[in-house]
């Protein structure tokens, strides 16, 4: 049965994450029901990338087995079925081995915060009214890519194997109206883990925790150690990164 890339965007606020959960509404469960609507028939997606509740994407990607020929005029009735904060950007044929998750070689994540009260912003980045000091964040940004173990930084009950990151690119930046987000783009991410780079950094760059023991926390491979305090709105899942040629139009 030919296989399907389906790439979406959304914005997190109202549902309970990414991969589908009994009683709560997630990303998954309502892409699976505009299949559902506009096919007549059951569409089981595998996710590239699970976020959390509150979370945030500009492209996240499923994959999916169908025997019809999705076209674009019926990527245009899937996205007049789905709920106004959920985007279905493309469906791509792929390899019929191609996996979403097991293929992707690496994921950029932002992670947007703000110092002024804003009514615009509040589900969208993190209200921090505190003074930071940019260039201990980013020189605590910079030692992260020094490390590979990052057990300090994946919450507790995790089901994963190994806690080895490779971290491309790790920086604080400003937007074009003065408030700052932290990049980051790695192989692979483990649960809570930005959230828990960006909370360990503020405390570094308010002067709360210096540069000597946030490598501390890194070396301690102990996540009672890090802070996992920012919330979950203030992320932003921003790119999924697949082998060239995968998606055939790329």
């Amino acid at each position: 049965m030919p296989r399907y890339f389906l790439e979406v965007a959304y914005k997190g606020t109202r549902y309970s994450g990414f991969q589908i959960q009994e009683n709560v509404a997630t990303i998954q469960a309502e892409v699976e029901r505009a299949l559902k609507v506009l096919s007549r028939q059951e569409i089981e997606l595998t996710g590239s990338s699970r976020t959390d509740a509150g979370v945030h994407a500009l492209q996240n990607y499923f994959h999916f087995d169908s025997d019809r020929e999705w076209t674009p005029r019926q990527l245009y009735s899937l996205n007049a079925i789905i709920e106004p904060d959920v985007v279905i950007k493309r469906i791509t044929p792929v390899p019929d081995d191609a996996h979403s998750r097991f293929h992707a070689t690496a994921r950029e994540y932002n992670y947007h915060i703000y110092s002024k009260k804003d009514p615009f912003r509040d589900d969208r980045a993190y209200f921090f009214p505190y003074t930071l000091d940019t260039a201990l964040l980013n020189q605590a940004a910079a030692i992260l890519m020094e490390y590979r173990d990052f057990t300090s930084f994946s919450k507790r009950n995790t089901q994963v194997k190994t806690f080895l990151c490779s971290i491309e690119i790790s920086q604080w930046h400003f937007n074009e109206d003065g408030t700052l987000y932290y990049h980051v783009k790695a192989n692979r991410f483990l649960r809570g883990m930005v959230r828990g780079l960006v909370a360990t950094m503020l405390k570094v760059g308010r002067g709360a925790l210096s540069l000597d023991d946030f490598r501390k926390v890194i070396e301690a491979k102990d996540c009672s150690k890090a802070d996992f305090s920012a919330p979950g709105h203030g992320l932003f899942l921003v790119a999924v990164h697949y082998p060239e040629g995968l998606l055939n139009n790329e």
